[in-house]
């Protein structure tokens, strides 16, 4: 039969999300994946502990109320609505689809996340691209002036993924004053843990002026959890509550669920690395600053090499050096840190590339 079933018109333009590669063995070398922004520690003490023990419970489903995580959240976010999901970026797909309707828009900057512009076509919705300001930022002027009576949807994503740079309390503030209030905000902090900014976004205090406001935080990157997928969702009953109807039943398994309460009861231990990944990162930043490169400030757990003409040599530099790295063409490379060792090859292959911009 020539016949067969056909997916909606829009679907083969829905771009395709594109995860980091990992390295391939070199004899006498060691490798290390740096594309993917993960945690270069071994699990939380707990976290192994705490998955085998509700192992022997593989045959039943999860509870989808997670009551236990909830409990544990919401010490840290008392009285607000919660919404676990199989990661942050799944919270994403289901607000979307729960909000947009075909024809609405979705403001975003550019460039972000890489699953936006995915979720928005997901939800069949368009996507408003709003480039980023020469420093990697969100040029949030443009945003708000990108906003039609089309526009259901903002997000804004800080630290900026792939660039590492920064909103500020201040601009964040001014901007959501602007903004109409029936218009959604998802503030992406995947990488929150890792901001040392001067002024920094509170999302508690944007949350209490701010009901049209959706905090979306991931387990993944400061706690090392993305191979359990959980994120959460934080915001007001009203927002977030809709959002359920649309979210995987029993997405959060019961070990991604016992993974993440143990790694909030280390709280400390977790601290402990990020500060340490913090310190790596300001050292790798001043040797590529010392190789003459012009980089945004990084907030995350990753460097941003910016500039196509760069993309092709940074490439081959890194697979020279045993490293695997990110490239988003034509706009640059992105880099996540690693062990010291992997680190000082990020050095290394700043000094190996002569910068383009």
């Amino acid at each position: 039969m020539d016949t067969h079933p056909t997916p909606r018109p829009d679907v083969a333009a829905i771009p395709r999300y594109v995860p980091g590669r990992r390295p391939t063995p070199r004899p006498g070398l060691t490798t290390y994946k740096l594309s993917s922004n993960e945690n270069p520690y071994p699990p939380l003490p707990g976290v192994v502990e705490a998955v085998a023990e509700v192992a022997p419970r593989s045959t039943t489903y999860p509870d989808p109320t997670c009551p236990d995580l909830y409990a544990a959240l919401e010490r840290r976010h008392p009285g607000r609505a919660l919404l676990a999901g199989t990661g942050s970026v799944a919270l994403i797909f289901h607000t979307l689809q729960a909000y947009c309707r075909p024809g609405d828009e979705v403001v975003f900057a550019w460039r972000s996340f890489e699953a936006y512009p995915i979720a928005t076509a997901a939800a069949g919705a368009t996507a408003v691209e709003v480039p980023l300001t020469v420093d990697g930022r969100h040029d949030l002027d443009a945003m708000l002036a990108a906003v039609t009576d089309r526009t259901r949807v903002v997000m804004v994503c800080t630290p900026n993924n792939p660039t590492g740079a920064t909103v500020t309390q201040g601009e964040l503030v001014a901007f959501l004053r602007a903004l109409r209030d029936d218009v959604l905000v998802l503030l992406d902090e995947a990488y929150v843990e890792f901001v040392r900014d001067d002024d920094p976004v509170d999302a508690a205090a944007i949350l209490d002026e701010f009901e049209q406001v959706v905090v979306l935080r991931t387990f993944s990157k400061a706690y090392g959890l993305a191979g359990f997928r959980v994120g959460y969702a934080v915001g007001a009953a009203e927002v977030v509550d809709p959002v359920r109807a649309i979210v995987l039943p029993f997405g959060v398994t019961d070990a991604a669920q016992a993974a993440a309460r143990a790694a909030l009861a280390t709280e400390d231990v977790a601290q402990e690395r990020i500060a340490a990944l913090v310190a790596e990162r300001e050292r790798v930043l001043a040797g590529i600053h010392a190789a003459g490169w012009n980089v945004p400030a990084a907030q995350g757990n990753f460097i941003w090499f910016p500039g196509d003409a760069t993309i092709e040599p940074l490439m081959k530099a890194a697979e020279e050096l045993g490293i695997v790295v990110r490239p988003y063409p034509p706009d640059g490379v992105r880099v996540s840190l690693g062990v010291p060792e992997a680190n000082d090859r990020i050095i290394e292959l700043a000094r190996a590339v002569r910068p383009s911009c």
